[in-house]
């Protein structure tokens, strides 16, 4: 199980790296300045604080993986991070209703994520 936190570090932080890429991929530089002051602001604000997020986890799996495996902290920060997942999952269909390649793929990875922090607690 060390591996799967291993490796949800680097999950994270390719998360982490989809969302600094958002300015430019969704062509945020032309597109937010049509939100209102207060959307612009808060969109952004939005993705810097789940970057932030992406890497504080990928930190936590890097540097405490034996204590997320042995400790009831641990095995609650797993299950709280398998439980945005799924969340992110739900939300997915709720608010991205198109069938769309991407769209799916993207499903996919968050499925992945709910499955993978959630599979150490079966065995600890």
């Amino acid at each position: 199980m060390y591996s799967v936190i291993i490796f949800l570090g680097f999950y994270n932080l390719l998360f982490a790296v989809f969302h600094l890429l958002f300015w430019r991929l969704f062509k945020w530089k032309e597109e937010v300045h049509k939100l209102s002051f207060a959307n612009r602001g808060i969109i952004q604000i939005l993705n810097i604080q789940i970057i932030y997020y992406f890497v504080a986890v990928a930190i936590v799996c890097f540097c405490f993986t034996n204590e997320l495996l042995t400790t009831n902290l641990g095995k609650f920060f797993l299950l709280g991070n398998s439980l945005f997942w799924a969340i992110r999952l739900v939300q997915q269909y709720i608010f991205l209703r198109k069938n769309s390649f991407v769209i799916h793929i993207l499903a996919v990875l968050f499925l992945l994520g709910a499955v993978l922090f959630f599979l150490p607690l079966l065995y600890y």
